[in-house]
């Protein structure tokens, strides 16, 4: 049995950058940080940020492009894929990327969840409350999301 999955959760480290693949179909690419943390032998927090290159494709790639934006934070399900490829000074080149299959917008201050800041009639930011889910609720602020879990 062979298994490739990926889920991470951090924040993006660059704005989404759309392109145009020869074939037409849309690709975004972009950059997200996660940091692990721990104690040390000496009882001291310590942290090391990891970097992942991570791409997109298709119309969901297009439409959410204008929202990924550096520091955001977001999760992401996807695939690992290593490309392989020669560059012009003729030596071999591979790079890894996360593939996304679904990506979920974090909150943002002001409780937006990864869309646009909402505005008021006068242009002026409109504050939003994060909502509060208690382990007792049976319904989620972010809709019936887990019937799309495959597991």
């Amino acid at each position: 049995m062979n298994f490739n999955k990926v889920i991470l959760a951090g924040n993006m480290t660059r704005d989404g950058e759309l392109k145009t693949m020869p074939s037409g179909q849309s690709v975004l690419t972009f950059g997200l940080a996660t940091n692990r943390t721990w104690v040390d032998q000496q009882g001291q927090k310590q942290s090391k940020p990891d970097f992942h290159n991570l791409v997109m494709y298709g119309k969901r790639a297009e439409g959410l492009a204008p929202y990924l934006t550096k520091g955001k934070l977001i999760l992401v399900e996807g695939r690992l894929s290593t490309r392989t490829w020669i560059s012009k000074d003729n030596q071999k080149q591979s790079k890894t990327e996360i593939i996304i299959d679904n990506l979920v917008f974090g909150p943002n201050i002001g409780g937006n969840f990864g869309g646009p800041k909402p505005v008021s009639k006068d242009d002026e930011p409109v504050e939003e409350a994060l909502p509060t889910v208690n382990a007792d609720d049976e319904a989620s602020p972010f809709g019936d999301e887990d019937d799309e879990i495959p597991f």
